[in-house]
C-alpha cells in the first residue's frame, strides 16, 4: 500500500468531506475504513449501530476519531432491528427498500416504532463509542423518507452541533456530471421535505452531494470521482463505500467486491494525485467556511 500523506494541500483549496458508509457492516468494511482515514483519504464515517461489528469496531475507529467525524447510519432496511417491530419488521427483520418507501409515502409507517428504533441505534452508538454522533444519514437514504425524516430532526435537535446529510443537488450539477442521472434524482428529490426541515429548524448540513452510482463496475471508478470531484462547490460531501470482502460482508449485502475497488482507489497516489490537479482538500465538516 502507499504511505501515509504526509503533506497537506493549501488551506485555499476547496474542502470537501469524503464519507464512508456502512462501518459495522463486516470486519473488513471497518478495516478499509480505519485504514483510509488513517491515511488521510476520508473525512467521515458512518455506523451502522445495529449490525454485530459495530461494538467491536468502535474501539479501533476512536483511536483515529481526530481524524475523522463519526456519525450513525440510521438503517430501516434489510438487517434485524434492535428492539421488536411489530408494525415493520414482524418476522424480526427490517423490509427491503421498496417495500420502506410505500409504506413510508402511503402513511403506513408507525412514528413511535420509528422514533424507538432510532433511539436505539442512538444509544448504542453512544454505548460503543462513549458519546454522541457527529451528524445522522440514513443507509440507503432512509433518512429522507416522510415519517422517517420527522423522527431525524426532532433527535438532532437533542445532539448540539451535530449535521445531518443532505443529498439533493442542483439538476444542472447532476446532468453535467452524467453519472446514474434518474437515481441522482430521484434520491435528491425525495430530500426535499428533510431539506426544508433543516432549514426551518436550523439543522447544520451540507449543500451539495455526489457519489451516487450504480455499483456495476462497467465505468471505472476512477473516472467516476473524477466526476464526482469536479468543479466542487458550497459544502460538497462525497459518498464511498470502500470495503475488503469477506465472508461477513457476503451474507450481509450484495455489494461486495465493488468495495475494494473503491478501497484500492482511494488509497492510491493516483487519487491523491486528482485531489492535487482539483486543488481539493479533504475536510471535516467543521472545517467548511460558514454557509
Amino acid at each position: 500500500m502507499p504511505d501515509t500523506d504526509t503533506t497537506p494541500a493549501p488551506r485555499s483549496a476547496h474542502p470537501v468531506l469524503l464519507c464512508a458508509d456502512d462501518y459495522g457492516l463486516a470486519p473488513g468494511v471497518n478495516e478499509a475504513i480505519r485504514d483510509l482515514i488513517a491515511a488521510g483519504r476520508l473525512t467521515a464515517t458512518s455506523a451502522m449501530t445495529l449490525c454485530p461489528y459495530w461494538a467491536g469496531g468502535a474501539a479501533p475507529l476512536k483511536e483515529l476519531a481526530d481524524k475523522a467525524d463519526v456519525g450513525l447510519h440510521f438503517t430501516l432496511t434489510d438487517q434485524p432491528p434492535l428492539g421488536s417491530l411489530p408494525k415493520l419488521a414482524p418476522d424480526g427483520k427490517l423490509p427491503p427498500l421498496g417495500r420502506l418507501m410505500k409504506l413510508a409515502y402511503t402513511g403506513g409507517l408507525d412514528p413511535k416504532e420509528i422514533r424507538e428504533e432510532l433511539a436505539r441505534q442512538l444509544d448504542a452508538f453512544a454505548s460503543a463509542w462513549g458519546g454522541p454522533p457527529a451528524y445522522i444519514d440514513g443507509h440507503q437514504h432512509v433518512h429522507q423518507l416522510p415519517t422517517v425524516r420527522d423522527a431525524v430532526a426532532d433527535a438532532l435537535a437533542t445532539l448540539p452541533g451535530a449535521y445531518v446529510r443532505l443529498c439533493a443537488e442542483p439538476v444542472g450539477a447532476v446532468l453535467r456530471r452524467g453519472v446514474a442521472v434518474p437515481k441522482t434524482l430521484l434520491i435528491g428529490g425525495l430530500g426535499g421535505g428533510l431539506t426544508r426541515l433543516a432549514r426551518a429548524r436550523g439543522i447544520p448540513a451540507n449543500d451539495r452531494f455526489a457519489g451516487v452510482y450504480d455499483f456495476s463496475g462497467r465505468q471505472p471508478f476512477p473516472e467516476l470521482m473524477a466526476r464526482f470531484l469536479d468543479r466542487p462547490a458550497g459544502r460538497l460531501l462525497v459518498m464511498v463505500h470502500p470495503g475488503t470482502p469477506d465472508e461477513a460482508l457476503r451474507r450481509a449485502d450484495p455489494l461486495v467486491d465493488q468495495r475494494k475497488v473503491e478501497h484500492d482507489y482511494l488509497r492510491s497516489p493516483a487519487f491523491a494525485a486528482l485531489l492535487g490537479e482539483r486543488n481539493i482538500r479533504l475536510a471535516r465538516f467543521a472545517e467548511f467556511p460558514a454557509p
